[in-house]
């Protein structure tokens, strides 16, 4: 029980010439020869970089990296893991380099240390933007040697086991970090032994009350779960020797962080957990593992739908075992788990399990297969490369570190999804076409919405069709897993470019409105282009489609484009005052005279105070590209250069009477403007129409609707706007009601 349950405790300072003597012994006593002078070199090199450097319990602090390697030795790491684990630290923090750690130890340990290393830190937007791109380098650091994070992992774990001598805060925020990234991370590379005491550590700080509470309660209990796991071993064991099984049995109380899970999850309190107790029993062969299932199921009540196989189906993480849940005599439920000696070796430490020693030509590599092991580091990030901070962190907690599931192809292939995943995530699992040409789905034979939750052993198939219109926008809100999503994205990128330019100019637009900055001055050329420049875009068109299909946040442009135009707008204060107050009066008196001729924003070529009136068949406003037609005896009207009128008039004899006008600068006023928007008919559908234009604050002077058949529904909708940008923006949002076909103006040719 000691070692389950941690509890805080004064550490008194450390010889570390002491502590790195019992690291050798525990070396040449361990399963693997090592070079101990090469390994001493390098507690040498660490010991004089870190020299007059102290941890906060005054401790040396290469008593850290000894602690470190320490770790990787109990984990069953090499000899260069050991190494680098011993250097970690010294490129950050001491002048030593890459070069310097390559001439003396070999390259690989040189980049594996650089891999481990603390990222410098460099200004980003925001926190999230720097914690993305510290845990995307350090992914790719690990897809190409897994060693990185067996290291970082314990770095970690020492940390964390003497986080006593932090502030408060620094704890928290340390504990948060490792219950959020390390802990998923080493239980996503199978190290169950290292994720458990994570979780333990981290819990201590995060709700110090309800771990001590847990703790407490253990303690109070241990007499009677010893007697009780003592009773029931016991019986196993004679049950087996009898059967003529070779066995080794032992039980063990569920870690502490699992316990404060449950009763969170369930909101039940200590009492009322009865399944504290759970054995592993561990045997030569796989046929073993089922046969004392059999005895264990003769012996015990199973509790039914608590059985798991994950010998025929192992975690991606590498894990197999046989689970089942029985009742003892006493009436207490316990878990009992069976494996083989390979798999207990796989489930105490993972990916380090499978590390292949240095053999006699000095190669250190992995055995065989163990590449496509944690190959999913590398498909993470090839679907995470158009991701912006906040969607790279929700793909990763769920692609990554979220639960799973199990479901079955036709043909019974087994494919694993995260939970809560949909047959949308089912189908580009399988491939990119299967998904985009899907037109519906089966579960278990029958018929299901894209949104249908899957469930373990569920049997998918997707239905698909060379004329499938392709993904919906829909299913960005629909798929689970991030390569899913990425996937939809990419296809919109190729497929739907004009369309998602649109879309993405009117969301820059709109974003930049909101934001108070003009657009005019975003999309000057000095602004725009070193941000374009800085994402990798080759143009605007470029941009607004990444825009459009979800590559990059609009947000996250108009932060670079406001940082571009503080930038020029300190260059600007380098000229004199009198170039800035002679230009700014220029530019009043010009607009003086133009606006003075302004009629309701509105300048006519040649004509000055004459009437101005706005057209109903196609209500103009600010931004319209438009055009004046003289009537007889009430002035000029306007309209736009789009109107059906204005069209029809241009093969006539009235084309004459057309002459040139435009808009007014700076115009404050409202105009009125018609839209039609056209729906297939439905109940609800003018009060969602209504609730989207309430939500925008949009000024709306009427709104009618009418049943035009064939299920078909127009409503019309008069509307104040200032200008056309105001007007597309509604557009766009009435665009997204549902059943809602198209929204177009008045008077549209």
């Amino acid at each position: 029980m000691a070692d389950q349950i941690l509890t805080k405790q004064t550490i008194p300072p450390i010889d570390p010439d002491l502590q790195f003597e019992a690291l050798l012994d525990k070396i040449r006593n361990g399963p693997h020869k090592m070079d101990l002078v090469r390994i001493r070199a390098a507690y040498e090199m660490a010991k004089e970089a870190h020299s007059g450097q102290k941890r906060k319990d005054g401790s040396p602090y290469v008593t850290h990296c000894i602690a470190a390697a320490d770790i990787c030795c109990d984990t069953g790491l090499d000899e260069d893991s050991i190494v680098a684990a011993l250097l970690h630290d010294v490129i950050e923090d001491t002048p030593l380099t890459h070069a310097d750690i390559a001439k003396k130890f070999g390259p690989q340990v040189a980049d594996i240390v650089e891999g481990v290393t603390k990222l410098t830190r460099v200004q980003y937007t925001s926190k999230e933007d720097e914690q993305m791109e510290n845990l995307r380098k350090m992914l790719m650091a690990m897809s190409k040697d897994i060693r990185v994070i067996l290291i970082k992992i314990a770095d970690r774990m020492h940390n964390m086991r003497t986080m006593d001598y932090q502030s408060p805060d620094k704890q928290r925020s340390k504990s948060l970090e490792t219950m959020e990234i390390y802990a998923p991370i080493a239980h996503r590379l199978g190290m169950q032994r290292a994720k458990w005491e994570l979780e333990d550590l981290s819990l201590q700080y995060l709700d110090p009350e309800g771990y001590h509470e847990i703790v407490n309660n253990l303690q109070s209990k241990m007499p009677q779960l010893e007697n009780f796991m003592s009773s029931m071993e016991k019986k196993m064991s004679d049950r087996l020797k009898e059967e003529g099984i070779q066995a080794t049995i032992y039980g063990r109380i569920k870690h502490v962080y699992s316990i404060y899970r449950k009763m969170y999850a369930q909101k039940i309190d200590m009492s009322s957990i009865f399944d504290l107790c759970a054995f592993r029993i561990i045997v030569d062969s796989i046929p073993d593992c089922y046969n004392v299932l059999g005895i264990i199921h003769d012996m015990f009540k199973p509790v039914p739908g608590r059985f798991k196989d994950y010998i025929s189906t192992p975690k991606p993480n590498m894990y197999q075992s046989v689970h089942t849940t029985v009742i003892g005599s006493e009436g207490i439920p316990f878990e009992v788990q069976i494996r083989t000696w390979d798999m207990h070796a796989t489930a105490e430490y993972g990916i380090a399990a499978h590390w292949k020693y240095k053999l006699g030509d000095g190669a250190s590599t992995v055995h065989q297969g163990d590449e496509d092991k944690f190959a999913w580091v590398r498909r993470l990030l090839e679907s995470q490369q158009e991701s912006d901070a906040s969607d790279f962190f929700h793909n990763l907690k769920i692609d990554m570190f979220g639960d799973e599931v199990f479901v079955f192809s036709p043909k019974g292939d087994v494919v694993n999804l995260p939970a809560g995943a949909t047959p949308i995530d089912f189908a580009y699992t399988i491939h990119s076409h299967v998904g985009n040409s899907m037109i519906g789905a089966k579960v278990n034979g029958s018929i299901v919405p894209y949104d249908h939750v899957l469930q373990n052993g569920d049997i998918v198939e997707i239905r698909t069709s060379k004329s499938a219109p392709g993904p919906s926008r829909d299913w960005l809100n629909i798929a689970k897993s991030g390569s899913a999503r990425t996937k939809i994205k990419q296809w919109f990128k190729k497929e739907r470019r004009e369309e998602n330019i649109i879309r993405g100019r009117s969301m820059l637009e709109d974003e930049l409105r909101h934001s108070g900055i003009s657009v005019d001055d975003a999309l000057a050329e000095e602004i725009i282009t070193p941000v374009m420049k800085r994402h990798s875009y080759n143009s605007v068109d470029d941009l607004c489609a990444a825009i459009g299909y979800g590559g990059i946040t609009v947000s996250r442009i108009v932060n670079r484009v406001r940082d571009e135009l503080q930038k020029a707008a300190s260059e600007k204060e380098k000229k004199t005052a009198y170039d800035k107050m002679s230009q700014a009066a220029e530019r009043r008196e010009q607009q003086a005279q133009r606006n003075a001729k302004a009629i309701h924003g509105i300048l006519v070529e040649g004509l000055d105070n004459c009437l101005v009136k706005f057209s109903r068949c196609c209500t103009p406003v600010p931004g319209d590209d438009i055009v004046g037609f003289i009537t007889r005896g009430q002035g000029v009207s306007i309209h736009r250069r789009d109107c059906i009128n204005y069209q029809k008039s241009l093969d006539t004899e009235e084309q004459g009477r057309w002459i040139h006008v435009s808009w007014a600068d700076n115009i404050t006023d409202t105009y009125l403007t018609t839209i039609v928007i056209a729906a297939k008919d439905r109940s609800g559908l003018v009060l969602d129409i209504a609730t989207i234009l309430n939500s925008i604050n949009a000024k709306v002077r009427s709104l009618t609707a009418r049943d035009v058949g064939y299920g078909t529904a127009l409503t019309t909708v008069t509307l104040e706007v200032r200008s056309i940008q105001d007007l597309r923006y509604i557009m766009s949002r009435l665009l997204s009601v549902p059943s809602v076909q198209s929204v177009k103006r008045n008077g549209q040719a």
